[in-house]
């Protein structure tokens, strides 16, 4: 009699639950990976991100997942052995498919955009330039990921993402709310200013007011449903190692015909070689000036450490008559409205300052004060002070510094007021501050929001309501047994 009630039971049961409308029930949101290659002129970095399946109005809300810095120099460096910029590549991506769960490789969406060298390499020699970028897409292709291409990105391109990065780090365009259980968006959104300085070129990226009135400069972008207008401007060949290069060459036409040339950024003390031909390499320093001796001989750098005497040959490099007595432009002829708001200053802007140790917050007179100490010590005083520091690069930290101040107040027309509305970091956050996050987030708005998943059950409420009963049948079938 047990076992016919207990089966008399699980048929009721049955046939209630077939007649019971069922309900769609939503599955937690996956998580997806992409990864993006920072194809710099001097070196590259890979970062994967990951972000929820289901957007935010339309806009991943992605995080890092890793870094990974490739060893040796920049993609660009290769020319001569395109295949080399391949297999540098593949540490990192080896890194990264260990970050990323087997199952969703195939579908993390892998970008390689390459900047300012390779733009360098591509008017210089266009077919050197597309053999590195073949090799490297042929390289990523043979890894389990979902290769979208290897590309060139525009100066614009890149101080754009690099502006949204930084508002999307922090938190400017929207922002997780504990009670409310949602991204929103900050009622009063404090947009920021993008500075990026790189081995060849540099980038400046801002909301002004209104909008920019020149097409060419001005960027549309849709995020997390809200419309934004940026200014941005990519200057070619004013990033700090071409700079470096652009100064020699004008120092060494203006000393022509001494082989001996009084270098005024480098420390007392310091000497350096430099090839004639090594100045015909790059189109920034370009080698068919008629100034330019002839010859493959090499000249002497001698550095005299002046701060002053600095600045001015860097002033030199810039065209500021081109722009007469318009307000609305840096150099060169360059159209920039009137700048607006705070900035985040990284990259090079950032290493050079945080050489000099200087904290956050610090006024201009105190920058000055510490680069005019710092161009004022001697090499040996410098190498023995700085074992560690890296010999290539300890000798210019005068030079950049002298460069970025100009950069800054001459050319961007920062003041001594607005100069504290720089901020000068290269992390918010977990995440790295650049191009690369931004490209990410821009790019899931063009991939299409995966649906909810979603399978057909039974309200919870119904489904325990019918295992009591089927517990409690059990139970007295049970008893009728024993009794």
């Amino acid at each position: 009699s047990a076992i016919v009630g207990a089966l008399v039971a699980l048929s009721i049961v049955a046939l209630v639950l077939s007649l019971v409308r069922v309900e769609d029930v939503t599955l937690p949101p996956t998580v997806k990976f992409g990864m993006v290659f920072d194809a710099g002129s001097s070196h590259t970095s890979l970062f994967v991100y990951e972000w929820d399946s289901d957007k935010e109005n339309d806009t991943g809300v992605v995080s890092q997942t890793l870094s990974c810095d490739v060893q040796g120099q920049g993609i660009s460096s290769y020319a001569s052995n395109p295949r080399e910029a391949g297999d540098s590549l593949r540490e990192c991506l080896e890194k990264a498919l260990q970050a990323v769960p087997a199952e969703k490789q195939r579908d993390a969406p892998a970008y390689l955009g390459a900047t300012a060298g390779m733009r360098l390499l591509r008017e210089q020699n266009s077919s050197a330039a597309e053999q590195v970028l073949a090799e490297v897409a042929k390289t990523m292709q043979e890894y389990p990921v979902a290769f979208k291409g290897a590309r060139i990105l525009t100066g614009e391109e890149e101080g754009a993402y690099g502006w949204i990065t930084i508002n999307y780090l922090l938190d400017s365009f929207t922002k997780y709310s504990p009670k409310a259980h949602a991204w929103l968006r900050p009622e009063a959104a404090n947009i920021f200013g993008a500075l990026d300085l790189g081995g060849a070129s540099t980038q400046i990226s801002f909301m002004p007011e209104g909008s920019a009135t020149s097409q060419k400069e001005a960027s549309e972008f849709t995020l997390y449903g809200y419309s934004y207008s940026i200014y941005t401007h990519s200057y070619l060949c004013y990033g700090q190692n071409e700079v470096l290069q652009r100064l020699a060459k004008e120092l060494i036409v203006e000393s022509f015909p001494s082989t001996r040339v009084h270098h005024p950024c480098y420390p007392k003390g310091y000497s350096e070689s430099v090839p004639l031909s090594s100045l015909r390499a790059s189109p920034c320093t370009d080698g068919s000036d008629p100034r330019l001796p002839l010859g493959d001989s090499s000249v002497t750098l001698e550095g005299r450490g002046s701060a002053s005497g600095c600045r001015a040959a860097l002033r030199k490099l810039f065209n500021f008559s081109a722009c007469g007595q318009s307000q609305d432009c840096t150099f060169d002829g360059v159209y920039q409205p009137p700048l607006r708001g705070q900035f985040i200053a990284f990259s090079a802007f950032y290493y050079n300052l945080k050489f000099l140790n200087l904290t956050e917050g610090q006024s201009l007179a105190v920058v000055r004060a510490a680069i005019e100490g710092l161009c004022a010590r001697s090499w040996e005083d410098l190498s023995s002070s700085y074992p560690k520091e890296n010999p290539k690069w300890l000798p210019k930290y005068c030079a950049n510094a002298n460069y970025i101040l100009t950069l800054l107040l001459d050319a961007y027309k920062f003041n001594e007021t607005s100069w504290n509305n720089i901020f000068f970091q290269m992390k918010a956050g977990s995440a790295d501050v650049g191009w690369t996050l931004g490209y990410m987030l821009n790019l899931t708005n063009m991939v299409p929001a995966e649906a909810p998943a979603r399978v057909k059950g039974h309200r919870p409420s119904l489904w325990a309501a019918a295992v009591t009963f089927i517990i409690l049948t059990l139970a007295l079938g049970l008893a009728a047994l024993l009794l």
